[in-house]
């Protein structure tokens, strides 16, 4: 019968090796940074005021919804600085979120969770704990399209799958 002693060095041991395989593990960061598929939404002149352009990003599996809002917003692009894209699943449960643009909000229907994305995606009121996954975008030679995904699609461990 094993000793506490024993059993304390086996648990440290098991620990260690862990952390250990942690710390080899590839990561993405500044120096080894995620590959986010760059992905054409669309030319910028079709992006007109009170556009809403649905795409899926970074795969297939992955809705999205690009808006030109009435206002510059967090992270927008273009000349106004107000075309965003978010991904389209509440971060509660994963229901599909609905803009509202009479309310300039995103909304879910499952459970009322609501978005704000002028202002990143922030969760004003519900059940979600966190921000909508915002799209990052750019815009090159006339063209918005998606590069990267700043917050965690929901039902995923990663993004890039």
């Amino acid at each position: 019968m094993p000793t506490r002693r024993d059993f304390i060095k086996l648990g440290s041991t098991g620990v260690a090796g862990v952390l250990a395989a942690q710390s080899l593990a590839p990561r993405a960061d500044a120096a080894n940074p995620a590959r986010y598929p760059v992905v054409t939404v669309a030319p910028i002149k079709d992006v007109g005021p009170g556009a809403a352009i649905v795409f899926a990003y970074p795969d297939a599996g992955s809705p999205a919804i690009l808006l030109r809002l009435a206002e510059p917003a967090t992270n927008g692009v273009g000349p106004a600085r107000d075309i965003v894209a978010f991904s389209t699943l509440c971060t509660h449960k994963g229901c599909p979120v609905v803009f509202k643009p009479e309310r300039k909000m995103f909304i879910c229907p499952c459970h009322w969770s609501t978005f704000d994305p002028a202002k990143g995606g922030a969760l004003i009121i519900g059940q979600a704990s966190q921000q909508l996954p915002q799209i990052e975008l750019r815009v090159t030679n006339g063209v918005v399209e998606a590069v990267g995904v700043s917050g965690l699609i929901y039902g995923r461990h990663t993004n890039l799958v």
